[in-house]
């Protein structure tokens, strides 16, 4: 059996669920190993799939046509040319399957509606003064029906799940996986709301995996991922799963989260940094050249302390800043690390909801070890 990918980050909670869309067929291991692949490499032939799962043709062909009937594959166009028969390239169906993904960062939530590809759909913010107090809060339900509004009654039947990011409790180790009593309501409200399987996952891993399902790492197995968000956090990925430590990455007499940055600007230039705005970033001159560096470094320490005695092959950063300010940190760390791949995170758009959102995508469609 192919070493696939995708069995999902260790979860707080993954119900052995059989409602949903069509799990008499979609739950069969040979199709999730099938969409497992496609979700790795899109538009291959019957005969590839074939080659990768060691399933016979005649499987391949059940498999196929089952999962089109389903909605979930479909067909390109044939491809002349070559030696025998044309090929026909399949592809999953972007319209296939839908999640929701909410990120319930302590100063905002984010709400994304994605389809089979990753792809947003919908995405809105809900400000800290909407979202204050406990997580169980209206905004969050409104909002997840407007995403939820902008599909066909025919693709809300598709939806498989919502999906919780949870922060990490900046005074706990970055260990820490238990959900508070405020998300346990929330998972239980949304799913009594919503008739929808709602999953939790904290959210620097939740990212981790969105990048592993949609993004950067698609194949690379054995990575080490750096989230820069308030904090720079990180996790290790290998084999396809993903880790946590005990420890900090980076040592605690460098502070390179964005919140330092922002404490950086107010401090030497007497202002206020707009994190999205782009125009602010670029005329931040040698306080924005400071803070990139300390990030560099840290990054680096980071990686030289984890390959003494993890075989890593690639690094990846992701985050939200600015790309010309993430090109430029991820162009410094491979020259200070040549021997390793150094890779942007190409999950740019809200990672960690999307992240959350991949969740029940993860538990309902692939492979799982």
């Amino acid at each position: 059996m192919p070493d696939m990918r995708f069995a999902p980050p260790k979860q707080l909670r993954i119900a052995d669920r059989t409602d949903g869309l069509n799990p008499e067929r979609v739950r069969s291991y040979n199709e999730r190993l099938v969409l497992s692949l496609l979700l790795v490499n899109d538009g291959i032939s019957r005969l590839e799939i074939g080659v990768r799962t060691k399933l016979s043709a005649q499987t391949v062909s059940v498999i196929v046509r089952s999962l089109e009937h389903e909605g979930l594959l479909s067909r390109g166009e044939a491809m002349r040319g070559r030696v025998g028969p044309p090929t026909i390239p399949i592809s999953l169906n972007p319209n296939g399957a839908f999640s929701v993904g909410v990120d319930l960062a302590p100063w905002q939530s984010e709400v994304v509606l994605i389809d089979f590809l990753g792809r947003v759909r919908f995405r809105a913010e809900i400000p800290v003064e909407a979202a204050a107090g406990p997580v169980t809060s209206a905004p969050i339900h409104r909002t997840i029906q407007r995403a939820l509004e902008e599909l066909s009654t025919e693709d809300r039947a598709r939806v498989t799940g919502i999906g919780l990011a949870i922060p990490e409790n900046s005074q706990a180790p970055s260990t820490q996986t238990t959900a508070s009593a405020d998300e346990l309501g929330l998972q239980r409200d949304l799913e009594l709301r919503f008739g929808l399987p709602v999953f939790i996952q904290n959210d620097i891993t939740a990212a981790a995996g969105a990048e592993m399902l949609f993004g950067a790492t698609k194949h690379a197995n054995d990575h080490l991922y750096f989230y820069l968000g308030t904090a720079l956090h990180s996790r290790l990925v290998l084999n396809n799963h993903v880790y946590t430590g005990n420890y900090e990455v980076a040592p605690t007499s460098v502070d390179v989260g964005i919140l330092a940055l922002q404490r950086r600007v107010a401090r030497e230039r007497g202002s206020q940094l707009d994190l999205h705005d782009d125009s602010d970033w670029k005329d931040l001159g040698d306080t924005l050249d400071r803070w990139r560096s300390d990030c560099v470094g840290a990054l680096k320490q980071s990686t030289r302390a984890i390959a003494q005695f993890v075989d890593i092959r690639a690094v990846v950063l992701a985050t939200s800043v600015p790309q010309h300010v993430i090109d430029t940190i991820c162009a410094d760390l491979q020259r200070a690390v040549p021997e390793l791949k150094v890779e942007c995170g190409s999950v740019r758009t809200a990672p960690k909801a999307v992240g959350a959102g991949s969740l029940p995508l993860f538990s309902r469609f692939t492979v799982q070890s």
